[in-house]
């Protein structure tokens, strides 16, 4: 039938993980570990969605980051120093993302809801297997676990923004078109891969990345407070070529009725 018939979801910041947490402690705390830099969160968040060892790279490519590293170290950083940072990144990340697993608030019910249309789920991270293999069974216990999952080192072409971890899952599920996919990410590479993949990109503007606040942060927030963060997090969502920006999955459901509107019309991505 010519309407959507599955949803592509990224981790932490779109399912799990509200504020996208877990990979960004990680970073700052795997520099300051292994070189004693300080990164700040709000740098660390930059190259988000990206895979692991990509972003720091990118981390190491911010004039700021990189002044810092040429201070410490007489020049800027190596790929014999990412795989150093990338090697402290992987069992810290590996021990702290279960602390990070609780389904954000209403992705449940919002599965369920969509799983009863038939549509399916599929999914995809900037986390590698190793991270994956903890998270998706600490999710599955606590309420989530999609049809299918890819991880950013699974593919040997490579992960985000490239579209093939969405298109893995467009394999696995059997799906008809990839115009009959939506993709739905909180962060800029993530928008990127639908697009590439020629899929329905949805951006969070809330519950991730680019909001950047916890759950508790979230509920004890200004209105003017929200609605700055969301106005940011929003622009930068749909300047990176997002069809739709929603605050939390709980909107979902309702864009896909929009999309299949549009479907039914005869548009395409």
């Amino acid at each position: 039938m010519n309407q959507i018939n599955a949803v592509i979801l990224d981790w932490a910041g779109t399912t799990v993980d509200f504020g996208s947490f877990a990979p960004t402690q990680i970073f700052v705390e795997a520099f300051k570990r292994t070189f004693d830099i300080d990164i700040s969160l709000a740098e660390a968040r930059v190259p988000m969605g990206l895979g692991k060892w990509q972003h720091i790279e990118a981390l190491g490519n911010l004039p700021a980051i990189d002044a810092r590293w040429q201070q410490q170290l007489g020049r800027s950083m190596s790929h014999q120093d990412i795989d150093r940072l990338y090697q402290a990144f992987m069992p810290l990340q590996i021990v702290k993302v279960v602390d990070f697993a609780d389904p954000i608030e209403g992705v449940p019910q919002v599965i369920a809801a969509l799983r009863a249309q038939g549509i399916k789920i599929g999914s995809c991270s900037g986390y590698p297997r190793a991270v994956m293999e903890v998270l998706a069974p600490a999710a599955a216990q606590r309420g989530y676990a999609p049809d299918h999952w890819v991880a950013t080192d699974d593919l040997a072409v490579g992960g985000r923004p490239g579209p093939w971890m969405a298109l893995q899952n467009v394999i696995m599920l059997g799906i008809d078109a990839v115009a009959h996919c939506v993709k739905v990410d909180d962060a800029v590479p993530g928008i990127s891969e639908g697009i590439n993949a020629g899929m329905w990109s949805i951006g969070l503007a809330l519950s991730g990345n680019e909001f950047g606040a916890t759950w508790e942060e979230y509920q004890q927030m200004s209105g003017a407070e929200i609605e700055r963060r969301r106005k940011l997090a929003a622009d930068k969502l749909y300047a990176a070529g997002a069809h739709y920006v929603i605050d939390t999955l709980a909107q979902l459901p309702g864009v896909i009725a929009e999309i299949n509107q549009r479907l039914a019309s005869g548009e395409r991505p």
